[in-house]
């Protein structure tokens, strides 16, 4: 890695050329912008992803870099990183604990039971699953895969990055000039940044009720905030990551921020318009370009990352 603080784009194709195999290249669709007149709006469908989340790239990328000792690997998650470990696991024929909160969605405990995790459920919310999974590595010796502060974990989701712009290239489509990313502990964000730099301009999206990257850019820091949203159980991070902080400091524009209405507002849209599902989560950057939250100029190009299609269908409504 190149350092420290910073992932470099030859560590992000390094990533790819180590996952592609194992992943999805997901589709784009191209739509109307909200703004009359505008470019095309991009749309990169890592919901469709394995596990249902951009996740898998980094699971795949830390597994197929670190060697697990017999007990295994384990990772602590709200649910989509936990999927994608238990995935990556299960075809790797390495043994995998998940630790996740109460909060966390029962489908996505289910997809991690349906990979062969080992699922624990306990704690209030993310960061009393990754308490109980710090001891248990510290007690078994077991390989911690960090859902985001890792410089693999982020290596591997930049990979989304780098596919969205070859595969703009190559169908001919303009250049994006910004991308939206839904914002959790700021793994996703600061890949994709990485692999951009400063070609594309690159605004995060998190909940009003979940606000850690807003809040860590306007205390020049990591800080601790309270988490209350619909989206909680895949952007509720209380403390964005340090190494993610370190790199997002430097290469995101802005963070817009959504409300739990406006998400479920999206959500509709993306089953009505697309005929997709998304995830509360999922669903963020989607919601702030279409209810006004990030209003791009006339000529902007923006491409917005639909991340994750876990949802609880029976509490989804069109």
């Amino acid at each position: 890695m190149a350092s420290e603080s910073a992932v470099a784009r030859a560590d992000i194709e390094s990533a790819h050329a180590r996952i592609e195999t194992w992943v999805r290249r997901t589709p784009l669709i191209e739509t109307a912008s909200p703004i009359s007149g505008a470019p095309p709006v991009s749309l990169k469908l890592e919901l469709l992803q394995h596990s249902g989340s951009f996740k898998a790239r980094g699971a795949f990328n830390n597994l197929l870099q670190r060697e697990a000792p017999p007990v295994g690997c384990a990772t602590a998650s709200g649910g989509n990183h936990g999927a994608a470990v238990a995935y990556a696991a299960q075809r790797l024929g390495v043994r995998a604990k998940i630790f996740v909160p109460a909060i966390a969605a029962l489908p996505k405990i289910a997809r991690i039971r349906a990979y062969g995790g080992d699922v624990r459920v306990e704690g209030k919310d993310y960061f009393d699953a990754q308490a109980l999974c710090d001891a248990y590595v510290a007690e078994s010796g077991a390989l911690k895969i960090h859902p985001y502060d890792a410089l693999e974990t982020i290596a591997g989701q930049g990979t989304v990055g780098l596919e969205w712009e070859q595969d703009i290239g190559r169908l001919g489509l303009q250049a994006l000039d910004t991308v939206l990313v839904a914002v959790g502990g700021g793994g996703l964000i600061s890949g994709v940044a990485s692999w951009f730099e400063n070609s594309v301009k690159i605004v995060g999206v998190e909940p009003e009720g979940s606000r850690a990257m807003d809040a860590a850019l306007r205390a020049r820091g990591p800080v601790q905030v309270a988490i209350q949203s619909i989206a909680a159980d895949s952007l509720g991070a209380r403390k964005i990551g340090e190494l993610a902080y370190a790199i997002c400091k430097r290469r995101v524009e802005r963070v817009a921020l959504v409300s739990d209405a406006e998400i479920l507002a999206a959500q509709r849209v993306l089953w009505r318009d697309y005929s997709l599902i998304a995830e509360p989560g999922g669903a963020a950057a989607f919601a702030a370009l279409f209810s006004g939250a990030y209003v791009p100029g006339a000529r902007e190009r923006v491409g917005v990352l639909i991340c994750g299609s876990n949802a609880d269908l029976a509490a989804f409504t069109v």
